[in-house]
């Protein structure tokens, strides 16, 4: 009954030991744009990052668990280098990236599961 229970104690402070992961992160490259869920470690945000230094926006396309058939948008108009970041929802999850360019075909990205 001792070894049971030593067995029982150590499973459970191994369990609390070792790291674990809620979700993995994605990513989608449309051209410049590079979009990623989850963001700041949160499975209900997503981020999209501007890589291209042409002045064009990019955006994320995205679905969340709470409405699954509802495309939501987060555009990034903040210029090269800026990354911008959703508010809080329900996971998110499906995305993709996509660069908006002005005077030629966007450069969309697949769409990734988180």
């Amino acid at each position: 009954m001792v070894r049971i229970r030593w067995i029982v104690g150590a499973v459970l402070v191994a369990g609390l030991a070792l790291p674990t992961a809620n979700a993995v992160a994605v990513s989608s490259y449309g051209g410049g744009a590079h979009a990623w869920a989850p963001a700041q470690n949160d499975p209900g945000k997503i981020a999209v990052k501007d890589n291209s230094d042409d002045g064009d926006p990019v955006k994320a396309e995205y679905y969340r668990q709470s409405s699954p058939n509802t495309k939501r948008v987060l555009w990034n108009h903040s210029g090269y280098r800026r990354t911008v970041y959703s508010t809080h929802g329900s996971k998110v999850i499906k995305l993709r990236a996509i660069d908006d360019n002005d005077f030629a075909r966007d450069d969309v990205g697949p769409w990734v599961a988180p």
